[in-house]
């Protein structure tokens, strides 16, 4: 027999686990942000998902501080309506997890960590120089629930690393694309061990989605 639980009995942190651990793997938005007063700031949000494509919308969920007050990252957008979020794969991972530390708003993450950056071209918001993928979002709508602040993003931008893309057939090489992911708690995981199913449709190859 199954093991059912009743997540009306459940505290919201007890759901939290059961969901974060088994909705898995989970891309894992590498998000930046500008402060009203210029400061940048960046962390990394795996409640992340591709939305839509008329209009192109992603969504990032971002949870609330202990203390019940706002990320900077949620400030930052709330503030300026403004965000850019990045794909990393492995060789940027510990930067990534590094900016998930917590500092005083002040701080800009990226300069502290030594994460090169180049401006973006319709928001304030940085690009990281080394992410094979950045989008660059203007906020479409906001919802808030009591633990959390989701924000769904217009992509305005797409930046990719050179070759990633074929323009003529606006096809992905996944064979240069291993983004890393969210596996529960502490741990991560690769994007590279891929396989087709036997007998299924054939639209594309797996090098080229």
């Amino acid at each position: 027999m199954p093991d059912v639980i009743d997540f009306d009995a459940l505290a919201p942190y007890e759901r939290y686990k059961m969901m974060a651990s088994l909705i898995v793997p989970r891309p894992v938005a590498w998000v930046t942000t500008r402060s009203a007063d210029g400061v940048a700031n960046a962390a990394p949000f795996s409640m992340f998902a591709m939305v839509g494509e008329e209009p192109p919308l992603l969504m990032v969920s971002m949870d609330r501080r202990k203390e019940g007050n706002s990320k900077d990252s949620a400030v930052n957008i709330d503030a300026t309506g403004e965000f850019v979020v990045h794909l990393a794969d492995e060789s940027l991972v510990e930067a990534m997890d590094a900016c998930s530390a917590a500092h005083p708003p002040e701080v800009d993450e990226l300069e502290l960590l030594g994460i090169e950056t180049r401006p973006a071209e319709v928001v304030g918001a940085p690009i990281i120089a080394d992410a094979p993928v950045a989008f660059e979002c203007e906020l479409w709508q906001r919802l808030e629930i009591p633990s959390r602040h989701i924000y769904f993003g217009q992509v305005r931008r797409l930046h990719a690393r050179d070759g990633l893309i074929d323009r003529e057939l606006w096809r992905v090489n996944l064979g240069d694309y291993s983004p890393v992911g969210r596996f529960g708690a502490s741990f991560y995981t690769t994007t590279q061990d891929r396989f087709a199913l036997a007998g299924a449709p054939t639209r594309t190859t797996i090098d080229s989605l």
